[in-house]
């Protein structure tokens, strides 16, 4: 189809006739589906099911009873594990309970009662906090940063990764931004993976704040879509050669490996870094939960095995991706209203469309039967600055009803452009 742009006025009205017939036979069908959230699907969660069978001789091959207290920053055999996976040395490796996202809010919190490691001024003593936010980016990130009041940065992405030329030039003139978030692999939602360079300048660059921190959330960095993935530049390795060697936590877990609700996670540091969160830590907890990272290490045996695993979640999910792909492209190619990513990996989808549209096309969805993620909540505050954004998270519902729920979203994506257009 022409781009809209290039129709009449009367062709235009007359498409949004058309589009507002096929909307409301949608509606007459009572739909109820979600797409709110990136969640693994029941057949993603049974490929672990056999994990449970591993629950016998509950020692680690140091010879621990994972069911006792002890052992603050896991046992052996997940920590060699986890540092396998991620390419961190032993002693750069902590392995805590089931949620990234409760570690790096700890750090947050942490940062703010006492300061990290080697600066004694806990941020809540400074007059004013900022935080540089890759935007669209994740919610919940935003959400745990304005909890402690700080103040965010709208960072634009790139196709290569955030505008690294903004973030040198913010970090080197202002002492009060202290860190940055980042999804470097198949970045949500955007499925961007950051470049070589990116990663390099974040190392390298030189920071008003000497305790500036990047909070890099290498939440995907296993979940590849195809046989030829991403690759990642480590930035704890860079970080080091770049005489920086605290300015960066890794974060990661199982969460979507085997169970959401019961997985494993993990943060990595300098083994400086590490020795002094783990004094702070030894306050809070004896030990996280060892029965469960033993399960895991047991499971998932070593990385080549856990790529093995992760194909067969690639298997699942790849065809909902396609599917969603299909459908944007076969209705919306050309029409000059939306453009979208095709991620290599990752849970998400990013879709933008015209200008001022984001938030009508999700309220007509939702009317219509179909929730998608908040229009917005992919930026600091809720706030898209240009309203366009929307998030699709294509794994978890069945085939048929993904297929669904996309071709009613693109019939809300035209409706509101032509809504919008005519008005004009």
């Amino acid at each position: 189809m022409q781009a809209f742009e290039n129709i009449n006025r009367d062709e235009l009205i007359k498409r949004k006739n058309e589009l507002a017939e096929e909307y409301e036979n949608y509606k007459k069908q009572g739909l109820k589906l979600d797409m709110s959230r990136g969640k693994p699907c029941t057949e993603q969660l049974d490929l672990s099911n056999d994990l449970f069978k591993y629950a016998q001789n509950l020692y680690s091959e140091d010879g621990i009873d994972c069911r006792n207290y002890g052992v603050l920053d896991g046992i052996t055999e997940t920590k060699k594990l986890f540092a396998e996976l991620f390419d961190v040395k032993i002693d750069e490796i902590f392995i805590a309970g089931n949620s990234s996202l409760s570690l790096m809010y700890d750090l947050m919190a942490k940062a703010f009662n006492h300061g990290l490691n080697g600066f004694e001024k806990p941020w809540s003593k400074l007059e004013k906090i900022k935080f540089l936010c890759p935007s669209p980016g994740y919610d919940r990130h935003f959400a745990i940063t304005q909890l402690f009041g700080v103040e965010m940065i709208i960072i634009p992405m790139k196709d290569d990764g955030p505008d690294i030329d903004m973030i040198e030039d913010l970090v080197s003139q202002d002492e009060n931004i202290k860190g940055m978030w980042a999804i470097p692999m198949y970045s949500n939602p955007t499925g961007i993976t950051y470049s070589d360079e990116i990663v390099r300048r974040l190392a390298h660059m030189k920071t008003k704040a000497p305790d500036f921190t990047i909070f890099w959330d290498n939440a995907y960095g296993l979940h590849h879509l195809y046989d030829t993935p991403d690759r990642l530049l480590n930035l704890i390795e860079e970080c080091c050669k770049a005489g920086n060697p605290n300015r960066t936590y890794m974060f990661g877990s199982t969460s979507k490996v085997t169970f959401p609700g019961a997985g494993v996670a993990f943060m990595a540091s300098s083994k400086e870094n590490i020795d002094h969160i783990k004094k702070q830590i030894a306050i809070q907890t004896i030990g996280y939960n060892k029965i469960n990272m033993l399960l895991h290490t047991r499971f998932l045996k070593n990385a080549a095995n856990v790529q093995e695993h992760m194909k067969k979640h690639a298997e699942i999910i790849r065809p909902k991706f396609e599917a969603v792909l299909e459908i944007l492209d076969k209705r919306l190619s050309g029409k000059g209203i939306a453009s979208w990513n095709k991620p290599r990996g990752g849970y998400f989808i990013s879709l933008n469309v015209l200008n001022g549209c984001a938030k009508r096309t999700v309220s007509l969805a939702k009317e219509a039967g179909v929730v998608f993620t908040s229009a917005g909540a992919t930026f600091p505050y809720g706030i898209d600055p240009q309203d366009s954004n929307i998030r699709i998270a294509p794994t978890f519902p069945p085939l048929s009803e993904l297929r669904t729920a996309i071709e009613v979203l693109a019939v809300c994506v035209e409706l509101a452009a032509l809504e919008k257009v005519l008005a004009e």
